[in-house]
């Protein structure tokens, strides 16, 4: 599939996932991990690299997210950047801070999303800090 340049960054797609994305980032600090779950391609495919984490398929996936502990998780989204190609594929990108016992800590997070039959889901995501 090509996709020519007046598919890239639909106004209805980006429309679509700046609606979908707070939900995420909701989840995320409130610990849903229902949601946080959901939310990610449910096939052994999927995967997330954390901070301290590489995780293949969604029962690690789960695994971690029941695991995680839910205090301190708050933070502030400093950039949210949201690049679509097609109706189909896009990638979010951003750049986080969060306030920790030792300090401030600046963290960057980007995922790819795409609509499947089930909706949009996350099929691989990156999460590192900033030294």
């Amino acid at each position: 599939m090509t996709v020519s340049s007046d598919e890239i960054n639909l106004p209805e797609v980006i429309a679509e996932l700046n609606e979908l994305y707070p939900r995420y980032e909701q989840a995320l600090i409130s610990n849903d991990v229902s949601t946080l779950v959901a939310m990610f391609w449910a096939s052994p495919q999927v995967m997330r690299f954390g901070v301290t984490e590489n995780l293949y398929g969604e029962d690690e996936l789960e695994a971690f997210r029941q695991s995680r502990p839910s205090a301190n998780l708050a933070r502030t989204v400093k950039r949210l950047d949201i690049v679509s190609f097609g109706r189909d594929f896009a990638s979010i990108t951003l750049e986080f801070q969060r306030d920790t016992a030792k300090g401030t800590v600046l963290g960057r997070q980007s995922q790819v999303w795409v609509r499947l039959s089930q909706g949009w889901r996350i099929v691989s995501a990156h999460v590192s800090l900033l030294p």
